[in-house]
Order: structure tokens, then sequence, then C-alpha cells
């Protein structure tokens, strides 16, 4: 299983400016996946990934800028990218996101998801095969 990083947003309202739509209101309902307890030390030479936008409570729609930290020479691996939204079922949000996906990380200058918390993991790799260590935010 790949390592990676898990996303929590707290969106306080929904507004109806056009949004790229990241998590439907309808996956919103689904039940949350059983917690999983993730490393919270390591040292790695994976690539890091950092959330910049948004950071903790926001209002949708709002900009989803990841950054994508390679280390060593390293690239990323943009077929190792896979980003799931965190629910019985697990929803695969990579199509979601694939218009602003690059090697850099993930640019959506509108993101748009239904009030509530959510988790979101995203895991990638770089090309020596190189996972980050889980964090959370």
């Amino acid at each position: 299983m790949k390592a990676g990083l898990t996303l929590l947003c707290g969106l306080l309202m929904a507004t109806s400016v056009a949004a790229e739509v990241l998590i439907k209101e309808s996956e919103a309902k689904l039940p949350p996946s059983p917690a999983t307890a993730q490393a919270t030390r390591a040292i790695t030479r994976g690539p890091g990934i950092r959330v910049v936008s948004p950071e903790g409570a926001v209002v949708s729609p709002f900009p989803l800028h990841v950054v994508f930290e390679p280390r060593g020479g390293a690239k990323i691996d943009l077929s190792s990218v896979t980003m799931t939204y965190l629910r019985t079922p697990n929803v695969n949000l990579l199509d979601r996101v694939r218009g602003g996906l690059s090697e850099k990380g993930i640019d959506l200058v509108t993101a748009e998801a239904p009030p509530g918390e959510h988790q979101v993991r995203l895991t990638v790799q770089d090309s020596e095969g190189r996972q980050p260590v889980p964090c959370s935010t």
C-alpha cells in the first residue's frame, strides 16, 4: 500500500459558483471508512506532500493546491498518484482532479464539496518507487 497524506477539510457552506465537484453530496452521505492508525514518525527519502490550500475550515468552493516535493533528483511518478475519499465504500477522486494534476502537484482554482468534515487520502511515489511517510492535516 502506498503511503500518503490524509486531508481534513471542514466545510462551512456550499455556494452556487461553478467549480470542479470534488465530493458529491451523495458521497458525503456514505458512512465513513473505519479508522486506521497511520505511522507518525519515520525517516524517508520519499517525496513530500504539502497542502497549501485549503487550511482548516473553508467555504465551498475553495482553491485546492497541493505541492509534491521530490527528493534526491527523483521525479514524481504520476501513474502512482491516488486520491481517495475515505468512505464506505471508498470513492476514487483522481479523475476529478486530473485536470490540475502535474509533477508539481494538484492545482484547482475552485473545488466544491458539501458542508461537513471530509477525509481524503492522497498518495504518490517517485521514479525510484519511494513513498512519503503518511501524515494528517
